[in-house]
């Protein structure tokens, strides 16, 4: 997740370091696997992943902000929400470190579960679904594409539904999450989660945020609203609806900001992207590998000259 870049991209390597300094103890740990050739966390638990996707997609953003690249609009998947935030003046990064350690402390007392991609519309997948203010069922976790669905749900109903998809011929596989995130399963999760934006100034986003959690802008209300940002924890992320709804407005360049390009292979499905009206440009590549490379082509691609290579005292080269 983006290790190449730091120590070699001078602001992202800042960041990266004020926001593990932000965390105290826990945020030192973090980063000792982040940099570690053989990482004794398990990525796939809340407490190690997001707080590294909210870090690292935080960071690039302030990277390519000091590039001379500002967004017009932010859009976050789940925790990348939070980082639109926090990119968005919402919360300062300050503010940031908290709600990630409180985010991370609530979902260690969440139930087993897990999520589900499954190559279906919600529609199709109605006749396996729960209600939604069960903690027990499974449910929409997020809408993704028309037919990229994600379920969510605690175990082991999770995993009779898989098997009762596979058994109906539908294609699905597991995301890699221990916890059942977007679902009714962590609902007390979510009511305890909003006790950490309770302690924090809430201000109106200095850049309009296409919600994932209703498929609109966040307005001044929302914005001030601790159950409005903690809520999302336990909701579906609408992230379809909300790049349908932004590229109704007009014609943008859709820069991902986190790793893996999962959301750029999304946004290429969108008519006006396949139409050219809109671009798609990743900042970080598919795999482990080659993120100086993705990153400075990027910055070419949108028009920024990359910077040169600079090593800030006492960062280690990276690995």
């Amino acid at each position: 997740m983006a290790v190449e870049l730091y120590g070699r991209e001078a602001v992202f390597s800042a960041v990266m370091d004020e926001f593990f300094a932000l965390m105290g103890r826990p945020g030192q740990r973090l980063r000792a696997d982040w940099l570690a050739d053989r990482p004794g966390a398990t990525i796939d638990d809340a407490t190690t992943a997001q707080p590294l996707l909210f870090a690292v997609g935080y960071a690039l953003g302030r990277a390519l902000r000091a590039a001379g690249r500002h967004p017009v609009a932010l859009l976050g998947h789940s925790v990348g929400e939070l980082a639109a935030a926090a990119l968005a003046d919402v919360v300062d990064l300050p503010g940031g470190a908290a709600v990630m350690l409180a985010r991370s402390a609530v979902m260690a007392t969440a139930p087993s579960g897990g999520l589900l991609a499954v190559g279906a519309t919600p529609a199709e997948l109605a006749p396996y679904l729960g209600a939604d203010d069960d903690p027990g069922s499974v449910v929409i976790g997020a809408r993704n594409a028309p037919r990229q669905t994600v379920l969510a749900g605690p175990e082991p109903r999770l995993s009779a539904v898989e098997r009762e998809l596979l058994a109906a011929g539908w294609s699905s596989r597991r995301v890699p999450a221990r916890q059942p995130f977007h679902s009714p399963a962590v609902a007390d999760q979510a009511r305890a989660f909003s006790a950490v934006f309770e302690t924090l100034p809430l201000r109106c986003p200095t850049v309009p945020i296409w919600s994932t959690r209703t498929g609109r802008v966040v307005d001044r209300e929302q914005a001030g609203t601790p159950e409005f940002w903690a809520g999302q924890l336990a909701a579906p992320v609408l992230f379809w609806p909300a790049l349908d709804a932004l590229l109704a407005e007009g014609d943008y360049t859709l820069v991902e900001a986190g790793p893996g390009q999962g959301l750029s292979m999304l946004a290429r499905r969108h008519p006006a992207v396949r139409a050219g009206r809109s671009a798609v440009v990743p900042l970080l590549p598919r795999g482990a590998s080659g993120s100086w490379a993705t990153w400075c082509a990027a910055l070419r691609q949108l028009g920024s000259a990359p910077p040169g290579a600079t090593r800030r005292a006492g960062a280690p080269s990276p690995s």
